[in-house]
């Protein structure tokens, strides 16, 4: 029996439908994760799997039974779920308390919350940070924080929106493989959000494709990832996904022909037919040269400008399109316009396979 199940669920806001029927199964020990841009429903869809937003239409299932939307069913049904966000929430006091807070408004004694939380710190790898102050953690530091937050009740369901979003590789690798353990080890269900499609291929068992508040594609992750083109191009507006030929080099990086003479370094090593992504979120924009270490820098116009209210998303002709995403107030400043002149700067560790 799935441990949640979604029918025909459809969320609208002021007449704009953020999702329109969506319909999922989520086996009980299973990781499912949710790819998608910028404003395709992800977060929606998580905040209405944790009863924080009720759907405009369309039911809920969780176990097999119907969800019941009283005050009294809701609290028993949130004491086996956590969330974890991509923008933290911690309280201005010590690690420790953080992580305890959850426990505490639980009743549970001075004895077995030290020794929880301090499990759950060994965990997170954050063992030598109980007494510091949670406001003063680097931003990677404090996504493991909300990670033991969400943990150390144990959940059954585990919900996580781009838990890996903006952080530094070390942190990255930490909680993938926190979310791997208690996976596998205890058997939490776990639904993801995310822009990396690495790390979807690498953690979750089934994955769904989602594009302006509609499912495009639903399955076994191996099904979608191995499809390449023919799933993630279709599904489109994944920006940035390029197909191309492969090449290890000598100082042990993947030089990558994506056709128009265009390479890219990559970080990793492949040879052969590959398909390779770039979030847009992580090329630098800039109307002149950049000294930077980045191995990828292009240079090309601006084709086409989308306004989605504080970003910009620029289309620019380097040989291949790229998409862009920059703030307002960086598009301002720089008075871009269609034909403008721009340089593109990205890391081969920006590079992700598919």
């Amino acid at each position: 029996m799935p441990i949640v199940e979604v029918q025909n669920l459809c969320k609208e806001y002021l007449g704009s439908k953020a999702l329109e029927n969506v319909n999922f199964k989520v086996e009980d020990g299973e990781v499912f994760a949710v790819i998608g841009p910028n404003g395709a429903g992800k977060t929606t869809l998580l905040r209405i799997l944790d009863f924080l937003d009720k759907p405009t239409s369309g039911k809920i299932y969780s176990n097999g039974v119907a969800i019941d939307y009283s005050e009294k069913a809701l609290l028993a049904l949130r004491r086996r779920i956590a969330i974890v966000f991509q923008q933290t929430v911690l309280f201005n006091t010590s690690v420790f308390k953080n992580v305890a807070y959850g426990l505490k408004i639980r009743g549970e004694n001075k004895r077995n919350i030290r020794k929880k939380v301090m499990e759950v710190l060994q965990l997170v790898r954050l063992q030598d940070f109980e007494r510091k102050n949670a406001l003063d953690l680097s931003g990677g530091e404090a996504q493991r924080v909300a990670l033991a937050q969400a943990l150390i009740i144990e959940p059954e369901l585990l919900l996580l929106d781009e838990p890996t979003a903006n952080l530094d590789p070390k942190n990255v690798s930490i909680i993938e493989e926190v979310l791997s353990w208690i996976n596998k080890q205890q058997k939490t269900t776990l639904i993801m959000t995310t822009h990396n499609m690495t790390q979807a291929q690498n953690l979750a068992n089934k994955v769904a494709l989602l594009f302006n508040g509609k499912i495009k594609k639903i399955g076994p992750a191996k099904e979608i990832f191995l499809a390449q083109s023919r799933y993630l191009a279709d599904f489109a507006r994944i920006e940035n996904i390029f197909i191309g030929i492969s090449k290890v080099t000598r100082d042990g990086i993947s030089l990558i022909e994506i056709g128009n003479e265009v390479q890219i370094d990559a970080a990793f090593q492949k040879s052969g037919k590959v398909t390779v992504y770039v979030r847009p979120e992580d090329i630098i924009l800039s109307k002149t040269p950049i000294a930077s270490s980045a191995r990828n820098v292009f240079k090309g116009r601006i084709v086409e400008m989308i306004d989605i209210g504080p970003v910009m998303k620029l289309k620019v002709n380097a040989g291949k399109e790229f998409v862009v995403q920059v703030t307002r107030r960086s598009f301002n400043e720089m008075q871009l316009n269609i034909d403008s002149e721009v340089f593109l700067v990205f890391k081969a560790s920006a590079v992700q396979a598919v």
